[in-house]
Parts: C-alpha cells; structure tokens; sequence
C-alpha cells in the first residue's frame, strides 16, 4: 500500500465515522429532552464540523481549511459560552422539572413574607402605640 492510499482509505473512514456522529448527534439536539442536552448536542456538532473540515483538509493539501476550522473552533466557544450563560440566566436546569408547582408556590410566599416585613419598615415597626411614652405621662 502507498501513502496516498493511506490516507485515502482513513480519510474515509473518517468521514464515516464523521457521518454516523453527527446523525447520532443531530437526533439528540432534536430530541432533547431537556435545554442543556441540546445545548451540548449543538456544541458537539461544532466539533464534529470541524472534524469534517480537518479530514478535508487532509484530504486536498488545501491549509486555509485549518485556520477555518480553527476560526469556527472560537465561535462555537463563544455559543456554548452565550447558551450557558441564558440557561443560567433563566434559574432552572430543565424544562420539564418535577415539583415546578411547589417551588413557584414557595417563591410567591418568600414574595408575601418580604411585602409584609417592607411595610413593616416603612410605617416603622409601629403597632398603633406611641413608641417611648407611657400612659399618664407627659413628654
């Protein structure tokens, strides 16, 4: 066997392997079932394009394939970055989380409990008493 067709066969074995991943991979970002599985399937496809244009690359001879796929390397960082970042932003993991009801009905009493003790600080912890004087005497 020469080289070439060394390369030509692992080339396309590559690109097979390539082929079955980023199926397996597109089916989970389309399943999900939860944000941050999609989130991490959309990542791994960046990945996997980019194994794509490195076996490519070797394939042609043709360099500026690397400094593309090194280009698309930063920008699906900087996704997966700007993903995290919403995902945290929105304060649950999933989307389908059990005891939702109980945790909004937690939230919406923590709301009540925090109303009651402002107002309490805004009339000054006043009961209807006069604070510091007592009855019958004078000031």
């Amino acid at each position: 066997m020469t080289p070439d067709r060394i390369i030509d066969f692992a080339s396309n074995f590559a690109i097979l392997i390539l082929v079955v991943a980023m199926l397996l991979t597109v089916w989970r970002a389309v399943v999900g079932p939860t944000l941050p599985d999609r989130v991490v399937a959309l990542d791994m496809l960046v990945g996997i394009v980019i194994g794509f244009i490195a076996v490519i690359a070797l394939k042609t001879g043709y360099t500026l394939y690397i400094d593309i796929a090194i280009s698309l390397g930063l920008v699906g960082f900087l996704a997966t970055v700007a993903f995290a970042r919403f995902i945290l932003a929105r304060g649950r993991v999933g989307e389908d989380q059990p005891g939702r009801a109980e945790s909004a009905a937690s939230s919406q009493i923590l709301k009540r409990e925090a109303s009651k003790s402002v107002s309490k600080q805004k009339s000054g912890g006043k009961t209807g008493k006069p604070a510091g004087k007592t009855a019958g005497k004078g000031a």
